[in-house]
């Protein structure tokens, strides 16, 4: 035994004593734990659980959960009745003994939007489980510390397909949800027309009732996102399994927006969509926000002045930007002019870029940047590549275009 885990030589006895008391306190044997039994039989009732799901049998649904859970069960079952499921999964990765016959499980729940999802898109779940008769039932689920709230588990969820979208809200009438799947079905070829890669070509917007309830999907206070009328969530690095982005609408600021305010926040967020498969860490947020603000304002025959009021007054208080924006001058917690300044920046940049080196070019300098190994030289090497000009030279034409379109 010693010579298969502790080496190949065999020791002398009292060495051979004293290396097996210290095997008995490290550990030597490199046998794995036995897994407790409980976790197969807990992923066998979770699988037939979301079977039931997805074939919307009630009666099987509420087979898994134990008496005292099924009204909450019920809850879930109906609130979904409207969510164009594909696919519905649980993989429990955990389960801890909390007591006799009670568990505790830590799973991965994921689910796929039909005609959107990809693959599935995760979120780690908390299940308490009790065993009577050999059987085990669910009999409470809660999001894992940290993980988001989905939709479903705020209210009851309401679905408007649009040609090109689909809308899916919570506390909102569906002449809302059906206004925000025209724009979206809008925004699709209004993005298309100046982004040729090969993306889905379709949107899903996700409409929750509230500021906080917003900040539930995203697992971050939602104080944050005030004033911000939307955001888009995707994976950064794609795969061909990668869940779609989800827009996510803030009833409150996107409510208080006229027309063309609402066009213009669903084009942008359309465009992050349309560009997650080359926006990735070595892509500045000054490029990715300023390029969807382009390509949301193109055609709309908005003015510079009329588009970065903020950016304007400081230019004509002699306050010429230096330098591009970083990437916190972008964070929605800090001052709310300096914010606007960064996106009205990006914005004109990119518009800049598009007048004076062409459209084609402005997509192609995206996508070279987003190319690039790491974040240190991508902007430079784009430059050069793609531009053929020198980061001197760029700055300068740059803040001289600023200072022409807003002194």
């Amino acid at each position: 035994m010693v010579e298969q885990g502790c080496g190949a030589r065999r020791p002398g006895g009292a060495l051979l004593a004293l290396l097996l008391a210290l095997a008995a306190l490290v550990g030597c044997s490199t046998a794995p734990r036995p897994a407790d039994p409980a976790l197969r039989e807990v992923q066998a009732l979770l699988d037939r659980h979301a079977e039931a799901l997805l074939d919307r049998d009630e009666t099987a649904w509420l087979a898994a959960a134990d008496p005292a859970h099924r009204a909450a069960a019920l809850t879930e079952f109906r609130r979904l009745a409207e969510v164009p499921l594909a696919g519905w999964s649980y993989r429990v990765t955990e389960v801890d003994r909390t007591g006799e016959g009670r568990l505790t499980a830590r799973v991965e729940r994921g689910h796929r939007i039909e005609g959107y999802d990809r693959g599935p898109l995760d979120a780690e779940t908390v299940m308490e489980l009790a065993e009577r008769d050999g059987r085990w039932y669910v009999t409470g689920e809660r999001p894992a510390e940290g993980a988001p709230v989905r939709l479903w588990e705020q209210g009851a969820v309401a679905a408007v397909r649009g040609d090109r979208s689909l809308v899916l809200g919570v506390g909102q009438d569906r002449e809302r949800l059906a206004e925000i799947a025209r724009l979206a079905d809008r925004a699709v070829p209004a993005v298309d027309a100046v982004w040729s890669e090969e993306w889905p070509g379709r949107v899903l917007v996700l409409v929750p009732a509230s500021l906080d309830a917003m900040g539930g999907l995203l697992a971050v206070d939602g104080s944050q996102y005030r004033g911000i009328a939307a955001v888009t969530t995707g994976e950064t690095e794609r795969r061909a399994t990668s869940p779609a982005d989800r827009v996510i609408v803030n009833p409150e600021a996107y409510g208080v927006l006229g027309a063309f305010g609402r066009e213009l926040i669903l084009t942008h967020e359309t465009v992050h969509v349309a560009t997650r498969a080359h926006t990735t860490p070595s892509t500045p947020v000054w490029l990715s926000e300023g390029f969807a603000d382009w390509a949301a304002y193109r055609g709309s025959g908005r003015t510079p002045a009329q588009g970065a009021p903020e950016l304007r007054r400081a230019v004509r208080a002699g306050e010429l930007p230096a330098a591009l924006p970083e990437d916190g001058d972008f964070g929605f917690a800090g001052d709310s002019e300096a914010l606007a300044r960064a996106y009205e920046t990006g914005w004109l940049v990119c518009a800049m870029i598009a007048d004076r080196w062409g459209e084609e070019r402005l997509t192609a300098f995206y996508r070279e940047v987003g190319a690039h190994p790491g974040r240190d030289g991508a902007v430079e090497s784009a430059l050069r590549k793609v531009l053929d000009t020198s980061p001197e030279e760029f700055t300068a034409a740059w803040r001289a275009h600023l200072r022409d379109q807003l002194g």
